[in-house]
């Protein structure tokens, strides 16, 4: 199955769970709890507020080497914006890509997911605790804060 399919099968609409794709096509569901749900929305109002020139998406759907992920929140610019608002997962990673850590997530997801979406052009990926506590990356290593957005505050209280 690619994404496109999955995006047009009417079973497959309006499920309360995030929805990804592995290198074989294979659906992967998990459910989102409240806080989680929380946590993306403050993010992304976060962002929205603090950037210009540009868009929070929630649920944004990437390409990747192994298949189709959904980063929680990401902030893409206008300019990439122009490039890939038609399509049905991202071929390039927005520059932030966000993603809320919950209970079903391992470190190994985590580390792997950032990998993919630096591979597929992100610029900064972050990473949220169900804590509200954030962590930073840009490809080579871990940040003591966002670069790209450094007046984001390193813990959310929602």
């Amino acid at each position: 199955m690619n994404w496109q399919e999955v995006c047009e099968h009417p079973s497959l609409r309006d499920l309360p769970f995030k929805i990804e794709l592995d290198e074989y096509g294979r659906i992967i569901m998990s459910p989102v709890k409240i806080l989680h749900s929380a946590l993306r929305g403050e993010i992304g109002f976060l962002l929205y507020s603090l950037l210009q020139n540009g868009s929070a998406l929630s649920g944004c759907a990437i390409k990747t080497s192994k298949g189709t992920k959904v980063a929680d929140v990401a902030w893409v610019s206008a300019d990439l914006w122009a490039k890939i608002k038609g399509e049905a997962d991202a071929s390039i990673a927005p520059e932030i890509c966000v993603e809320v850590i919950s209970a079903s997530n391992t470190k190994r997801e985590m580390v792997e997911k950032r990998q993919l979406y630096f591979e597929a052009g992100a610029k900064e990926v972050w990473l949220c605790d169900e804590n509200g506590l954030l962590s930073f990356f840009n490809a080579e290593q871990q940040l003591a804060r966002s670069v790209l957005v450094p007046e984001f505050p390193e813990k959310l209280d929602v």
